[in-house]
């Protein structure tokens, strides 16, 4: 196979605006990592896509050398699906231009932007889109899985603001799909990940949002975890409008300079509270969280929405070792606060966590089956169990650690199912999970239109349906 792609590479690189990477670039180790750098993985070619042009000319070259086909964009994934062992890497991440109607309130940016590229551009008018929690991630990954963060409880999920999107298809052919052209295509891709095709640009309403916002960072130590968590449990769920909000279940105390020295690295639990309202709406809300439980310190400031968006770069950086396992709470019983306490002291790594999203408000307002979305639209919590840790060596059983905590907190959660950019491991019955039989087979069904071969099965995989009657094999 390695001299059949020895021949051919010529004409691919004819075929191709971008450049045509392999082992013998300089800069192909480079290239293929990813965030993730547990991710080890050698792709036979890497094509830097200057274009859909290129989109296209690659997976047709993939198809004829029966290459398997891996789609790079932000390459945030846990799971490094970004990167194929042996086929050919569709790397976007030249795709990044943004392009903003501020009059619309209407952005356009390509398939490789990163939420930092998309958060600067729309920034510049005081306008933004629910999108994620880490500055590096890319646009196009998150979004195609569902996607959310600060301000999806004022706005709803990324695919509920999507208005349309440009894909390159297994074919090879360009489509427009949005609710007027394509519109069960539209549907799939709001949720489905990238079973469908690839995207090379997509289009999202905009909605006022900064520059300025409030931001609050509380603190509570590991001795008082259950306390805490009553705390959270009896307050978050009564939030207001305007605010949105993350919860570090076992997220040890950075090194910055807010937090007091003699509580740096220390283990707890942190809540932080980003109010996109007034000073004064964001005090107010604050007020019930530290009546119910006084945290041991806590931060609270003003600050750009864009450095919000960056906040927790730092507990992600690029080449961290990462694992991930996921589940939907419906609440936090007492039972459960026990269980989360008890498996947040058996970490090893002070990086490793459970960030916890409070889902609710805007997210509830569509119909489960207005998109793909893979969950339900009733209010809950979505909880990543993160390990994470800068040394090799260290990961197994920081993994363990991880899947440890998951099965400990199953019986408290909803299903089996989970969100599925948070699917770590190939795992075919916990994508049926996470859609459920009806939303799987309509996926199923549109699978089966546009990639009938499972061309695109780096991801979280829907297996192609009979054409024509919604069925899944």
């Amino acid at each position: 196979m390695v001299q059949l792609i020895r021949r051919e590479l010529e004409t691919l690189r004819e075929r191709c605006a971008g450049r045509v990477v392999t082992r013998q670039d300089a800069d192909y180790d480079v290239l293929r990592s990813v965030w993730n750098g547990a991710v080890n993985r050698h792709p036979a070619v890497i094509v830097r896509c200057s274009g859909p042009g290129d989109v296209s000319a690659a997976i047709g070259f993939a198809r004829e050398e029966d290459l398997e086909i891996s789609v790079r964009g932000g390459g945030h994934g846990f799971g490094g699906s970004a990167v194929t062992a042996g086929g050919v890497m569709l790397d976007l991440s030249a795709l990044r231009l943004v392009e903003v109607d501020p009059a619309a309130r209407y952005v356009t940016c390509g398939g490789g932007a990163t939420w930092a590229d998309l958060d600067a551009a729309t920034q510049a008018y005081g306008l933004a889109t629910p999108g994620g929690t880490i500055s590096h991630t890319g646009v196009g990954g998150l979004t195609l899985g569902g996607g959310f963060g600060w301000l999806t409880r004022d706005f709803g999920l990324t695919v509920d603001n999507l208005e349309s999107a440009d894909l390159v298809l297994a074919s090879g052919e360009y489509v427009h799909a949005s609710a007027s052209d394509n519109p069960d295509l539209f549907w799939a891709i709001r949720g489905g990940g990238g079973n469908f095709g690839v995207a090379t640009s997509l289009a999202y309403r905009l909605h006022p949002v900064g520059p300025e916002v409030h931001v609050a960072i509380l603190f509570w130590e590991a001795e008082r975890g259950p306390e805490a968590i009553e705390a959270i449990e009896a307050t978050v769920p009564e939030l207001p409008e305007r605010i949105g909000v993350l919860i570090g279940f076992g997220m040890s105390a950075p090194p910055a300079p807010f937090v007091p020295v003699q509580h740096r690295f220390r283990p707890g639990h942190v809540l932080i509270l980003a109010g996109f309202g007034s000073a004064e709406h964001h005090a107010a809300a604050l007020a019930p969280i530290r009546q119910a439980l006084k945290p041991l310190f806590e931060f609270v400031a003003p600050m750009p929405y864009t450095q919000l968006q960056s906040l927790l770069d730092e507990s992600a950086p690029w080449g961290v070792m990462g694992y991930e396992r996921a589940l939907d709470l419906p609440s936090l019983p007492l039972e459960a606060r026990s269980v989360i306490c008890e498996q947040a002291a058996r970490k090893g790594s002070p990086m490793s966590f459970m960030p916890t999203f409070r889902l609710d408000r805007a997210f509830t307002a569509p119909a489960d089956d207005a998109t793909a979305f893979g969950g339900t639209r009733e209010p809950h919590y979505t909880m990543s169990i993160t390990a994470m840790t800068p040394s090799p060596g260290d990961l197994p059983a920081e993994r363990e650690w991880a899947r440890a905590a998951w099965e400990a907190l199953r019986p408290y959660a909803r299903g089996t199912g989970s969100y599925v950019n948070f699917l770590t491991d190939p795992d075919e019955a916990r994508v049926h999970a996470a859609y459920g039989q009806e939303k799987y087979a309509r996926l199923a069904a549109v699978k089966a239109v546009y990639d009938p071969d499972n061309t695109f099965h780096l991801n979280a995989n829907i297996r192609p349906g009979r054409q024509g009657d919604g069925s899944s094999p």
